[in-house]
Order: structure tokens, then sequence, then C-alpha cells
């Protein structure tokens, strides 16, 4: 069994409380928020443990500790991930990591220096149509892939109870919160890694977002695959817009909703055949499948997927964005690796 000490008791912590609680693998020990009310919700709603201000306040009670989820916002993470470290934990993060490549390169660091293992929460690779899509593509059913459009278009209300609302007054909310997301699955479905990007990223005037809301970008791979993106957080219809069509030499491959609706198609065909998906509880389906992967990690070896290290190059295509737009020019991402090598 994993003994699992949870972080974080927002929404996101909430679903991990689930998750973990599902797990025949693991044994969530205790809760920790710095909220009162927060932790007696949670005591509430998943069960009566162990419920702790701090991180520190925990591993000070706890004698058997194996691993910490950490869901909290991701600002002023280091102190803790140095506690978890220093005790051995393992450590699963919500993404991103953190909201700038030299701290997120420390905390990869402090868990190296540790020797202990540092995996980042992208649920969105564990998604059934993003395995479907992965497949596809590794079979070549609509031959090679060379070039796409990925659509995001979404009225995220940051007031809603059920949101996190710190993205309401952070810097570029919409890239490090979403388009994180996409451009991780982006490395991972096309397996290749970025190279050129040219952003421009902007408010518009009805934006309840402090900073830039949107996000238009034209992404190049080191294997000749080129991206056309398109986010945004304050598209102004609430009925939400997705579409991730990728053009192969002999065909197509869209997927039209971020949970599923994934389809193909060749050159000459009449119409779009739609790809069978397993069926799907959102946000905790593909949140289980990541932390089985890491489960599997801690207790049998099995390969660290999803890794901090792996993290920081999707961390550098948005820093090439933010670049990009302000010197209203294109940026080689290879000139962000040095920053976050080694």
């Amino acid at each position: 069994m994993l003994k699992v000490l949870l972080a974080g008791l927002g929404v996101r912590g909430r679903h991990w409380a689930r998750v973990i609680m599902r797990d025949p693998r693991a044994d969530l020990l205790a809760y920790v928020d710095p909220d009162a009310r927060a932790r007696q919700r949670a005591c509430a709603e998943f069960g009566d443990r162990p419920a702790f201000e701090s991180v520190e306040g925990a591993l000070n009670s706890l004698d058997d500790v194996d691993a910490l989820v950490l869901a909290n916002p991701p600002m002023e993470r280091e102190r803790i991930v140095r506690a978890a470290a220093g005790r051995g934990l393992h450590l699963l993060i919500e993404k991103p990591l953190a909201l700038d490549l030299d701290q997120a390169r420390r905390l990869v660091g402090i868990a190296e220096t540790a020797g202990v293992s540092l995996m980042v929460g992208l649920n969105f690779r564990y998604l059934g149509v993003t395995k479907a899509l992965k497949q596809l593509l590794a079979e070549e059913r609509v031959g090679k892939p060379a070039f796409a459009r990925f659509t995001y278009e979404r009225w995220r209300d940051g007031g809603r109870g059920d949101l996190n609302d710190y993205p309401l007054t952070m810097r570029h909310p919409m890239l490090w919160e979403q388009s994180i997301h996409h451009f991780d699955l982006m490395r991972y479905v096309y397996e290749q890694e970025p190279v050129r990007i040219s952003c421009r990223a902007w408010n518009p005037d009805w934006s309840m977002y402090a900073h830039e809301s949107n996000v238009s970008a034209l992404i190049e791979f080191d294997g000749g695959m080129v991206v056309n993106y398109q986010g945004t957080w304050q598209g102004n219809w609430t009925v939400p817009g997705f579409e991730w069509r990728s053009e192969c030499s002999e065909g197509i491959i869209t997927q039209r909703e971020q949970f599923g609706e994934l389809y193909y198609a060749l050159r000459d065909d009449a119409k779009l055949t739609p790809v069978s998906l397993p069926r799907h509880e959102r946000w905790i389906t593909e949140t289980r499948a990541l932390f089985e992967s890491f489960v599997d990690h801690a207790l049998d070896g099995a390969a660290l997927e999803c890794s901090g290290r792996d993290h920081l190059m999707s961390l550098a295509m948005l820093e090439a964005c933010i670049r990009s737009s302000e010197q209203k020019s294109a940026v080689n991402v290879k000139g962000i690796l040095p920053a976050v090598s080694g």
C-alpha cells in the first residue's frame, strides 16, 4: 500500500481525494490545507482523518508516509517540496509545476538531489480520447501527420464556486493554467519537440481576468509538424468550442470535444468515421489512470511518466509564447532551453 498525504483541498484536491480513496493500492493517511473550513469539509465528505494546516506539521506528526499529492495553487511550493523531499516522499504535483521556469527548475532540482520521484499531474494525457488519438497516429490509419489546428474556446467564469479563483489575478492565466495542457498533449501525441513559436497574447475588453486570457500561436516542431493554436478563456458564448484537427498524408483525424468525439477520414471519404471510446467519468477517470501510473512507479518501479524534468519542455513553450508576444517576433525554443536544462 502506498501511504499518501493529500495537500490542497480545493476543487482539484477533492477530485484527488476521490481518486486516492478508490485505488486499492493506496491509503489516504491525512489531509492538509491552511483553511480550517476546507479541512472540516474534507473530513465530512471523505471520512474523518488527521487534518493539518501545513505539510510540515503533518510530517512532524506522521511517521509512515510514502508520497505527497500536492494540489495547492502553483505558488510558493518550494518550502513544501523541500520538506517532503527531505523525508524521501515521492511527489505528485498538480500542473503547472510553477509559474516561471526558474522556479520549476528549482523544484525539479530539489527532487533529483533528494533522489525522489516528481510526477506532474497532466491528467489529459490519460483521457481515453488522447490514447485513441495517439494510437491512430501510431497505426498511420490516415498516414503521417503534417500540420494541425487546435482550437479551444471557453467562457470561463472565474467567479464560479466550482472553479479555482486565483487565475483571476495571475499573469497569463490562459497559458499557465490551460494552454499548458494543450502544449503537453501536442508533444505527447505527435512525439515531437517544439523548435520555434510565434505568438500573440491579449485580453478582450470584456475580460474578467486581470491579464491576458487569449492566446494565438503558430508552433513548429522538430519533426516538421506545424500547429496553429488558438485558446481563449473569454470567448463570449457560454457554449464551449473545441476542435483538434490533424492533417495527415492520406486524410484527417479530428477531435471535437476535449473529453471525446474522435473521428477520422481518408481524403475521399464522404463521411467521418467515429472512433469508439471507453466510458468516462469527467475529471475522475483520467485522474485515476494518472494516479495508477504513479502508484505503479512508487510500488513496482515502473517507468515514471509525466516527470518534472519532461514538464520543463512544455513550460519552455509557455515562456516562448510570452517572449514572442512581448517582442512581436518568433522565438526559438532552443534559446530558452539553457535556462531549464541540467
